[in-house]
């Protein structure tokens, strides 16, 4: 007998969903986290900016406002820098120079000016070279220091500069927290700027004629009125000056051309009719010719 062949049961496929990235949905949803995260940094990125913006305005304003610091450190000179050798002359002295340091500093100063010193001494002035701020609430002053000092029948003026720091609190109170500490004098620049020559691009005729225009400008500016100027500036470039002073002479003229103008530089002397000293004002201007010469800058 034959055996009948079965045949072979077939599974069932199970039905799967397949989910793209081109489906509506799934783009959407990577839209919105793209989107999430990116504002997440935008946000980051413009805080620290807003918190970088506004601590630079903060130090730039403090910086700005130094007159507090220089007068505190210009009367702390004064009583610092002043004496004379009496009991009663240093224990004031020490009263007052301790209303503007820190203890630390009251104890360090203690035996800086005695008794058996032969000297006195005057402030004649306090100079203030530099403010910098060296810390979060610390401020570097540099200053000079004039004093006339006193020894037996001899009276000599000296002068030398130092260099303090003052920290400032919240509330604008102040106190000095390095004792005065030598430093260097502020010295003479040798910086010399170019001297500016004369060209040849100003005809010799156009430079006799503005010449005698800036004459008779300056013989009228001292007590010119704004309505006499308008004849001779524009746009009120220079204003009156009401001063009681007498042209005497122009210096060196320099003249060039720039365009249809003509730039001057130039010294003008004036007799201060007060002082009856000469006075020598120095300008750098514009003139323009129509009709007439007028100064336009």
């Amino acid at each position: 007998m034959f055996k009948r062949k079965e045949k072979p049961i077939k599974e069932k496929k199970v039905r799967t969903m397949k989910v793209g990235t081109h489906k509506k949905s799934v783009v959407a949803l990577w839209l919105v986290l793209i989107a999430s995260v990116s504002f997440g940094v935008y946000k980051n990125f413009t805080a620290i900016d807003q918190h970088t913006v506004h601590e630079t305005e903060t130090i730039q304003l403090r910086l700005n406002d130094t007159n507090g610091i220089e007068n505190f450190v210009k009367n702390f000179a004064k009583s610092y820098y002043t004496w004379s050798n009496s009991k009663e002359s240093i224990e004031a002295r020490t009263a007052s120079i301790n209303g503007y340091l820190t203890k630390e500093l009251q104890d360090l100063n203690l035996d800086t000016i005695r008794t058996d010193i032969p000297t006195s001494s005057t402030v004649t002035d306090v100079l203030i070279w530099d403010v910098v701020q060296s810390g979060e609430n610390a401020f570097s002053v540099t200053y000079e220091v004039d004093q006339q000092i006193k020894e037996g029948d001899q009276t000599k003026a000296i002068k030398a500069t130092y260099t303090v720091k003052v920290h400032v609190d919240t509330d604008g109170n102040m106190v000095i927290v390095q004792n005065p500490t030598l430093a260097p004098a502020v010295q003479k620049s040798d910086y010399e700027p170019k001297a500016q020559e004369a060209d040849a691009s100003v005809d010799a005729d156009t430079v006799n004629d503005a010449t005698a225009f800036l004459e008779t400008f300056f013989k009228l500016y001292p007590t010119a009125t704004d309505k006499e100027l308008a004849y001779y500036v524009a746009d009120n470039v220079l204003e009156p000056i009401n001063g009681d002073y007498l042209f005497s002479e122009l210096v060196n003229p320099i003249f060039s051309q720039d365009g249809e103008n003509v730039k001057v530089k130039v010294a003008v002397k004036f007799i201060d009719n007060q002082t009856k000293a000469t006075q020598v004002s120095q300008y750098e201007l514009m003139l323009h010719k129509d009709n007439n010469w007028k100064i336009v800058r």
